[in-house]
């Protein structure tokens, strides 16, 4: 199975439950595994062909930073929609990391996996 794979997407929005956090900006941290057939991109050597991460990066940053979201399993899930209805992924794994969102834990975070191999 091929994948195109995305790390550490640096997302600054307004997260958490917590008024003071309704307040300002933190960071989240996206990782992406996104099946993809990179077949015939890579035999005609054509950009046409490939799933493109930039726009893909684009428009998560775009999609997470409309509005508040409170919980990063929220996020997670738009994500996951998001790269499968618009790009025509079949398959997604998705983690989202919140760094500093606790004491003495350099980041917590979910996983997800949606769609099928």
């Amino acid at each position: 199975m091929d994948k195109v794979l995305i790390r550490q997407l640096s997302i600054e929005t307004v997260i958490g439950i917590y008024e003071w956090e309704k307040q300002i900006h933190q960071t989240l941290l996206v990782d992406l595994d996104m099946a993809w057939d990179n077949s015939a991109a890579a035999a005609a050597d054509n950009y046409q062909h490939a799933l493109c991460y930039e726009t893909v990066s684009k428009c998560l940053t775009q999609l997470i930073t409309e509005k508040p979201i409170e919980l990063i399993e929220t996020v997670a899930e738009m994500i996951a929609q998001c790269v499968q209805t618009e790009f025509n992924v079949p398959w997604v794994k998705v983690v989202v990391m919140k760094p500093g969102a606790i004491p003495h834990a350099a980041s917590v975070g979910v996983e997800i996996e949606r769609g099928r191999l």
